[in-house]
């Protein structure tokens, strides 16, 4: 598909989460891996089971089907309801296939993990220099453990909204060798 019919998903995840100003996480895991469970408290307070499967089944209708105004908005209420499960005390869980796995999650540092020292953070400012922070000054709880998350869960990353709308992607860096957070 073009760049102008394409749907990013995390994209307007992401704006959601932002405009609905109340903070959130968003854990995106592999789809058919389980490893994702180590790194977090359980009992999950809110596993969802079987997955919720809408944003899967609304991105396999054809392109024609795409341009219909139903699609678009159940697209937008799926999309802002997925949001909205980010702003729930801990994150929710959703596979790199679009399915829901949990929301209300705890992370924990992985059992025999090392704690994440320090985060290389970005951010898309004209003559913005990449900075490395220890991961206390990342910002608050949600920044904190999203960083653990991903440098535990290294297949993973972890999209952060801060109630002030400061947005952050967390990602491993298999080049640097650390988690690298961009700032939005």
């Amino acid at each position: 598909a073009s760049w102008i019919d394409s749907v990013n998903i995390l994209v307007q995840l992401a704006v959601a989460m932002r405009r609905h100003g109340r903070g959130g996480s968003l854990l995106v895991v592999p789809a058919n891996d389980e490893t994702w469970r180590e790194s977090i408290v359980h009992p999950v307070a809110y596993a969802v089971s079987p997955p919720f499967r809408e944003l899967t089944g609304l991105l396999k209708e054809t392109r024609e089907g795409r341009q219909a105004e139903i699609w678009k908005e159940a697209l937008r209420e799926t999309v802002q309801s997925i949001a909205g499960l980010t702003a729930v005390d801990g994150a929710a869980v959703m596979t790199d296939q679009y399915e829901i796995l949990a929301f209300g999650a705890k992370i924990q540092r992985r059992r025999g993990a090392a704690p994440v020292e320090s985060v290389r953070v970005t951010e898309p400012v004209q003559g913005g220099q990449p900075a490395t922070f220890a991961s206390s000054q990342l910002g608050g709880t949600r920044h904190l453990s999203a960083a653990q998350f991903v440098h535990d869960q290294r297949n993973s990353i972890a999209l952060v909204a801060s109630q002030d709308r400061r947005f952050t992607v967390f990602a491993w860096s298999p080049c640097e060798e650390t988690v690298h957070a961009h700032r939005v």
